[in-house]
């Protein structure tokens, strides 16, 4: 499996939380599901040209939080129970982007209208890659 990481290494937000919060979203919004293999920490950190200690940081807390679990000959796997990936889950993991663009809208003078027809292009581009 390919899973793709959005790293950007300009934002605030350290790259091992930026990961947790991907893999977060991922499996409460059921893009990943129980057993799906993650790519290996060597290969995230070289494709993103990030400290190996980095995704292994990430990938540990993960398996604390009960998300992820190891598989000898495997690597990490989503846990068979991840816990419970309801409506309300994911929109409390979005909520914090949607906080800070909502902030960057408003310093940019942009109305709550102008704004949400961005967020819907981008939505509509974000389906669009996942189709290719």
């Amino acid at each position: 499996m390919h899973m793709n990481f959005a790293i950007a290494p300009s934002d605030p937000t350290p790259i091992y939380r930026q990961i947790v919060e991907q893999v977060r979203r991922q499996i409460a919004g059921g893009v990943i599901g129980p057993g799906k293999e993650l790519p290996s920490v060597r290969a995230v950190a070289q494709e993103h040209a990030i400290n190996p200690m980095t995704v292994s940081k990430a990938y540990s807390l993960l398996e604390a939080e009960g998300l992820l679990a190891r598989r000898r000959g495997m690597g990490m796997v989503v846990a068979d129970h991840p816990g419970q990936s309801d409506n309300a889950q994911r929109q409390s993991l979005l909520r914090p982007s949607l906080q800070a663009a909502a902030q960057q809208a408003r310093q940019l003078g942009l109305t709550a209208q102008a704004a949400l027809a961005q967020f819907e292009e981008c939505l509509k581009e974000t389906h669009q890659e996942e189709r290719q």
